[in-house]
Formats: C-alpha cells, structure tokens, sequence
C-alpha cells in the first residue's frame, strides 16, 4: 500500500499578485494590498519590490507609508480572491483528483499514488513551480506524509530567514555571548516566526517518507498551527524548536497549554489523522470564439452565436444542467469589452430557445472598431432531471401540458430580455384567511403557476388597501348615510356580513380593533366599497372601508 503523501501548496503574495495580473503597470512600483483592522489598516499582502523595501504583512499602513515614500495601496478584496483560488483550485486538479482549499491562500493537494505520472515528487514540485511562475504567482510549496507536516514545511523551512524585529534585546546581553546570539535566527531568540519569506529562499521542500520527525525538529513551534499566544508563552520558556516540545511530558503540556498543542503535534507527526477534505470546483460552462478578422454586422454576429451555442449545450447536457443566466461577452479590437446578460424563465440546454433570446440583445452592442472575441458564460444553471416514461394517454396529456409550459416559459423569457426578469411576476394563494393576506407576489421566472386557488366565502374586492376610516354612527348595522374620502355617499343597498377574526397568534396593527362585520355597499352615486364594522378590541370599534369591487 502507497503511503499516505501531502503536498501543501502555500501562496504568499496571492492579493498582490493578483492585482499586478490585472494591472501589468503595479508590477513596477511597489504594491501593498490593505485591509481593516478595527480602527486601523495594516498591510495584508506584498508585492516583491514592497518585500524588497524592508515592508512586512501585518504592518500598520502608516508605518509601511513612513518606509517607501512610493507604496501604492489598494484595499482588500476577499471575494475576488476566493474567485482566484477557486481558479487556481481547478488548475491543481491535473496533479491529483483530492484538492481542498487550505483559505485564504493555500491548498492542500494528496499526491497519494499521484506522483509517480509525473515522475516523481521532485519533477511534480518542478511542474507545479513552473505552472504558477508562467502564471506570475510566487509560491512555497511542501510534501510530507501528514496536512500538517507539510503545511510546516511549505510557511517555515526556509533557511536564514530575516523578519523586521529580532525580538530580543541583545544590548543587555554580556559581552561574551552577543556575538554569538547574532548568530541565532530571530525566532530562535524568542521573537516572532517568518509570516514571509525572502524572493530568494527555496520554493519546495520534500520530507522523506516516515522522517516527519526529523524534517519538523529545527522548525519554530510557529509551524505547528498554534495561536500566537501559546507560541509566545513557549518561547518565553525557552521551548522555541518543534524539536523541544517532541521530549517534553505531553502530561505536562497538555495541563499547562491546553490539549491544542497536543492535538497539533500529534497532527503533525502523524499520530492522530488530519484527512484533506475535498471541495469540489464547481462546475463552469463557458465557450469562446476567436475570429481571424474582426467583425461588426449583426448577421456575422449571428453567425458567430450559432457556432457558440451549440458546444455549451451540448455540455451542459452531457453534465445533466441547464442554463438559467447567460453572458455574451464581446471583446473589441481596441481592448474594450462590453457584455449582456440573459436570463430564461427555466433553465435548459436547448438552442433553439437560447439563440432567439440572444439575438434579441444583440443591437446593445457597440461593436466600435470591430470584435475579434466572442464568449458565452452559463453564469446561473441548474440541475435538469429526467422525465418518467408514461402510457400512450398520459403521454399526449404530458405532451401539450409540457407544450403549453414551454409556450409560456419562451413568452416570459422574452418578455424577460426587454423589461427585465424580476419586473414580471404573478400571483399566488397564501396561507392566510386575512383578506390582505391571501395572496402573495412571487416572481414568475422562479414560481409555477397557481392552481387550485381556494375560494373565499363570499366574493373579494379587485382592489384592497390598508383600512381607511368611515365617518359613520357606530352602529352594527349598515349605515344610510357616511363621509369617505371627503365625499358623502348614501347606501343603495347593502349586502353581508361576513364575519372575519384577526389572527390572534400575531400582532398585526391593523387587526388590533378585534372582530370586523364585512359589507358590501353600494351607493346611489356608483360605488361598490367593501366596508367593515370593526367591534373594538385594543382600538375603538367603527366602520372602515377596506376596499372596492370597481
């Protein structure tokens, strides 16, 4: 059986580098990306040259601006690189099908039974170096036979490695001994461990199989994933190397620092398990067209939509999904892009009812000096599930329900493309016997049609609106003569009641005058006002008009 082999894949710069693949010019002038800290902002990635002035990660933006006089500064965004490490999770899936995220910056690959298709460890390491400098990404990579051994060995084996404080007041020193404590790395001296490392360290180590021991020992206990708290009380004991707390009693340790040191040194030797677990890529739909000339008319768009569409399709039919949200993504010749959107009222993978709705949107585009690039994104889609097999009868039933659904979903995707998706929407009983509340408003792209709407006891209103007061006398029955509106009305005849009680299991404002005695009013001068006499619980009891049936 393989043993079990780690590779822990560390990305340091990533919120820099990142931004300099955008922006090509940052690469030239020192880069720090920032992020807020309670009332401050301190430095949360580097750009090499901002390494190079002396900067460091976790640094106050004052002080970084107080060192380089020419830092550019751009603040955080941790969305777009989650986006970016989901990219690069895809690209590390061609060394090992196990890749989980190690956030916000790492990931963590087992090369179990994987290294030998690329020739070893060592030309795997080599490969994945020469992928992420193609990529303009600076990298520290470890292999080992436990997460955590590797995680160690890919932040903190680097050799000779410089930090902005040495931590250690070496001028209360004896004469004696100072020239040899300069000799010692910093963190050996009770400072803090490397967060960085230098551009000229070593980009990958490999600890031999069953030597975790050994290649964790001379590492500052820093790299077993301890809270900084604990890392200082270590040091301050003297406990400074992985190799001093391997002979302490774990008794000991585990009653004066918690079981977590426990629990990690034995992660990273392998006594207890620390599986990698896997997430997934998530599925991306996408086809690009790159044409020899560039292109301006809508017919040669059209024509480029058609040997679009069919390939996304056809994968998203081969993957069981459907396209709910679609981008046309249109590059110009002059370095422009511009994009539109579509969305359908149900998702699917077939053509012919994408095409019409694309070409529907292709006079917003601006074509300027021609468009040499065309891409198609699936942004939304979902899962699309098989049809059961019928008899003869219930499949002609399902046939022209099915058509009639289909009529009705192409009709709202159009309407979609020109007013909007969300500006389309139908009606839908609730689970109310309130009258405002028996129906709620849903959007029709993500709802089915409402059947067996359940009829009230007595005919509703076309319009109701919250309850306006009635100057009537406060009697139970239907008053002659009343002002609503600042009009006086007389009633015709009058039809009710109906009796409709609050729902005493909620607080509704508008409820709080108790039972309410419902009306239907007609006037000599025309209206037909659905009225209620409300008997009074928190609130008076009187007559309020509570809508109108013309």
């Amino acid at each position: 059986m393989s043993n079990r082999r780690i590779l822990s894949i560390w990305f340091p710069r990533l919120g820099a580098e990142r931004l300099i693949r955008r922006d090509p010019a940052l690469e030239a002038q020192p880069l720090a990306v920032i992020r807020d800290a309670g009332q401050t902002q301190i430095v949360a990635s580097l750009s090499p040259l901002a390494s190079d002035a002396g900067l460091h990660v976790g640094q106050p933006v004052r002080d970084a601006h107080a060192m380089c006089g020419g830092l550019v500064t751009r603040l955080q965004n941790p969305h777009a690189e989650g986006a970016f490490l989901d990219v690069l999770h895809r690209w590390a899936g061609k060394f090992s099908p196990w890749v989980a995220r190690d956030a916000p910056d790492a990931l963590l690959l087992d090369l179990t039974g994987c290294a030998h298709l690329f020739g070893g460890e060592a030309a795997l390491l080599e490969q994945v170096e020469v992928d992420c400098t193609d990529l303009g990404l600076t990298i520290r990579c470890g292999i080992a036979d436990t997460l955590g051994a590797a995680w160690a060995l890919a932040r903190y084996s680097a050799r000779d490695a410089t930090a902005h404080r040495s931590g250690d007041a070496i001028d209360q020193e004896a004469r004696a001994t100072r020239s040899r404590a300069a000799k010692r790395r910093h963190w050996e001296r009770g400072g803090a461990a490397p967060a960085t490392l230098p551009r000229s360290e070593q980009t990958g180590n490999i600890a031999p199989v069953g030597k975790a021991h050994s290649a964790l020992g001379p590492l500052p206990v820093a790299a077993l994933r301890l809270d900084p708290e604990v890392t200082q009380q270590l040091a301050r004991l003297g406990l400074r190397r992985i190799s001093d707390l391997a002979g302490q009693p774990r008794a000991a340790l585990a009653r004066r620092f918690g079981k977590g040191l426990v629990l990690r040194l034995d992660q990273a030797f392998g006594a207890t398990p620390e599986p990698v677990t896997p997430a997934r890529a998530p599925d991306h739909f996408a086809t690009r067209l790159t044409l020899p000339d560039p292109i301006g008319l809508e017919e040669d768009m059209v024509a480029a939509l058609d040997k679009l569409i069919p390939p996304l399709c056809e994968t998203l039919r081969r993957k069981a999904r459907g396209a709910r949200t679609l981008r046309l993504e249109a590059w110009r010749s002059d370095g422009g892009m511009q994009w539109l959107n579509v969305s359908l009222a149900r998702a699917t993978h077939d053509p012919d009812r994408i095409q019409p709705l694309l070409r529907m949107k292709l006079p917003e585009i601006e074509a300027g000096f021609g468009i040499d690039m065309l891409r198609l994104e699936a942004l939304l889609h979902e899962p699309l599930h098989m049809r059961s097999h019928a008899g003869h009868l219930d499949a002609a039933r399902n046939n022209s329900a099915i058509g009639d659904a289909t009529a009705m979903e192409d009709l709202l995707a159009r309407l979609g493309a020109r007013i909007g998706m969300e500006n389309i929407t139908r009606r839908h009983p609730g689970a109310s016997h309130l009258p405002e509340k028996s129906s709620i408003t849903l959007a029709a792209a993500w709802s089915e049609p409402a059947r067996d709407w359940p009829l009230p006891a007595t005919p509703r209103p076309l319009l109701i609106w919250r309850p306006e007061m009635v100057n009537a006398p406060a009697t139970r029955t239907p008053p002659t003569t009343f002002r609503w509106r600042g009009r006086h009305l007389t009633t015709h005849y009058a039809t009710g009641p109906e009796r409709i009680a609050p729902e005493w299991w909620l607080d509704d404002p508008d409820w709080r005058t108790g039972l309410r005695d419902y009306w239907q009013i007609v006037t000599t001068q025309g209206d037909h006002l659905w009225l209620y006499f409300a008997h009074g619980a928190a609130l008076s009891e009187g007559w309020f008009c509570h809508g109108s049936f013309a």
